[in-house]
């Protein structure tokens, strides 16, 4: 599935030409790291890894591009579109602590073989949006009269009406982040600026268990402005909190009411965002290595930690896998390459040279799927014979974004598909989205 471009000096590579290489070789993640049977993918390559449902909803939304890109066949893409949508529907739903799922929700992460839940994990909201919209995609793409992609359109239904919404609420007006058998709903709810836009807009459009318009009011009531760098945005600290949800939903021109008293979109948002960790990076308030223009992009990532460690006389605390984010962190030194990319319909102009630097400057971040899940200049180690530390694992949920966001700015597809979506206009309708497309 590798398609590095071969450099050619009578023959230079084209920008979309990357693009086609980078979304390729990321795609490749979703057909190589899956089984085959129930149609899981895996969440990371680390060996023993259990699948995670919000990679499986990526890769539904990632099988219309292959096709489309000759990297999959339709029938290949069907086959493997009905493997996930017949395990989540004939998986076992209740309260029993090894179940698939529970309310038509499911386990954030899932054994790769049984499909059951894995580990002491959430039954997660978050993760079964994106999941279902990774279904409703599917949904809308498969529309040929013909067996297969009728049980492709049924089933996609099914499970996105099966979706109890309004239990998620736990008797609150937010949404909970999730819920456990052992100890029910979690403390937490979806609040303040995030990813979870998907969350209520699928919600509000289900016509079986919807949200209450009043749950979205809630949520937009948490939203904090703030002005970083001279922008004026919704603060979120970390990109993919301004990108999950764009992958499914084309915010570009419509508003909701927060929105059209503030006089911009979502998509105007997130692109201040991404100029936000640039010039975060520029200024680089706690000098770490390589950070600067061409070099930003603090999300969701793996990291060389937890460790302390003295680097050039000075202390440093390095995190794991942790959700940094600018201006206020945390932040180590951890760069994600494959959030910056996933930027690349908001600010191509500041995107696309980033891009090219990091596969000039530091070919030892390139991996097996595109770029590797995230990088750290700063860190005291060598990373097969390069200063600093790379992430020796891939993520699907990186890597979904790249393939998805690549094709949102080449051609639009996902936007235009899930434009058809009847249960998502529903949702932007009841959330008080107008104007623009809709």
């Amino acid at each position: 599935m590798t398609s590095h471009l071969a450099k050619d000096p009578n023959h230079p590579v084209s920008t979309d030409d990357r693009l086609e290489a980078l979304q390729r070789d990321a795609f490749g993640y979703f057909v190589h790291e899956s089984n085959s049977a129930n149609g899981l993918v895996l969440d990371k390559t680390l060996p023993g890894a259990p699948a995670s449902i919000a990679a499986v909803g990526f890769a539904l939304a990632s099988y219309p591009v292959g096709v489309e890109r000759l990297w999959m066949t339709r029938a290949d893409a069907t086959r493997r579109t009905l493997a996930v949508l017949r395990f989540f529907w004939l998986s076992p739903q209740g309260t029993e602590p090894d179940a698939t799922g529970y309310k038509g929700f499911y386990y954030h992460f899932l054994d790769m073989a049984t499909g059951r839940r894995a580990g002491n994990c959430e039954l997660s909201t978050i993760d079964t949006a994106f999941l279902l919209a990774g279904m409703l995609t599917a949904a809308s793409y498969f529309d040929q009269d013909c067996t297969d992609e009728l049980e492709i359109r049924s089933l996609a239904d099914a499970l996105y009406r099966r979706a109890d919404w309004p239990w998620a609420q736990n008797g609150g007006a937010t949404v909970t982040h999730g819920w456990k058998p052992e100890s029910g709903f979690l403390k937490y709810r979806w609040e303040g600026y995030d990813e979870a836009l998907i969350v209520y807009l699928l919600g509000l459009g289900s016509p079986t268990h919807p949200l209450p318009m009043e749950s979205y009011l809630a949520w937009c009531s948490t939203y904090e402005w703030k002005n970083i760098y001279g922008h004026e945005f919704i603060f979120g600290s970390s990109l993919f909190v301004h990108q999950y949800s764009h992958m499914w939903i084309d915010f570009r021109g419509i508003q909701d009411a927060y929105m059209r008293n503030k006089g911009i979109d979502y998509f105007e948002n997130s692109r201040r965002a991404t100029y936000i960790q640039q010039q975060y990076a520029i200024q680089n308030p706690h000098a770490y290595v390589g950070y600067g223009q061409h070099v930003w992009g603090l999300t969701a990532s793996d990291g060389p930690g937890p460790k302390v460690r003295q680097v050039r006389g000075v202390k440093r605390r390095f995190y794991d896998y942790v959700a940094r984010g600018v201006p206020y962190g945390p932040d180590d030194g951890t760069i994600a390459p494959w959030a910056v990319v996933a930027s690349l319909p908001f600010a191509p102009e500041i995107v696309l040279p980033t891009m090219q630097h990091f596969k000039d400057a530091y070919p030892q971040i390139m991996g097996k799927y595109c770029f590797k899940c995230s990088f750290n200049l700063t860190y005291p180690e060598n990373s097969q014979g390069k200063p600093g530390w790379s992430s020796l694992y891939h993520f699907g949920i990186n890597l979904g974004p790249v393939v998805v966001m690549c094709e949102n700015y080449r051609t639009g597809m996902l936007w235009r598909l899930m434009r058809q979506c009847p249960y998502l206009v529903t949702g932007l309708r009841r959330a008080g989205f107008g104007n623009g497309w809709l």
